[in-house]
């Protein structure tokens, strides 16, 4: 679990547009679960839930042994894409919105995945003016 903290906003009461990006690698996840669609279209639909965030829609696909999941939630997206033969996945998880939690949703993602191991960033996509 990478066991990231509630991300502060520093500038949330100013911000006309608050915006939080986290995006990571994750290495040596289950490759059981890499390669199960139904499962991470779950993973995703709770992810969205956890992160309070609004969800529309789930897509995903078949590439290969690997998966591709998009949750379009009215805050942003949640993306995972799987390479199963590697154990990888990528994860984006980017809200719009004081009230959202990217992180919370994030560190959902990296533990039902089973990473061993996880490098991730974070942006401030907030506008301020």
């Amino acid at each position: 679990m990478v066991g990231l903290g509630r991300i502060s906003q520093k500038y949330s009461a100013e911000a006309k547009v608050v915006g939080k990006h986290i995006y990571g690698n994750l290495y040596d996840c289950d490759y059981n679960v890499l390669t199960d669609e139904e499962r991470l279209r779950q993973i995703a639909v709770k992810a969205a839930q956890i992160g309070c965030m609004t969800l529309l829609d789930v897509k995903s696909w078949k590439i290969g042994l690997g998966v591709s999941v998009l949750a379009v939630v009215l805050e942003s997206h949640i993306a995972i894409h799987t390479w199963p033969e590697y154990n990888f996945a990528t994860v984006d998880v980017y809200t719009c919105g004081a009230k959202t939690k990217p992180e919370e949703a994030f560190n959902f993602i990296v533990k039902e995945l089973k990473a061993k191991k996880v490098v991730w960033g974070y942006a401030d996509r907030s506008y301020l003016e």
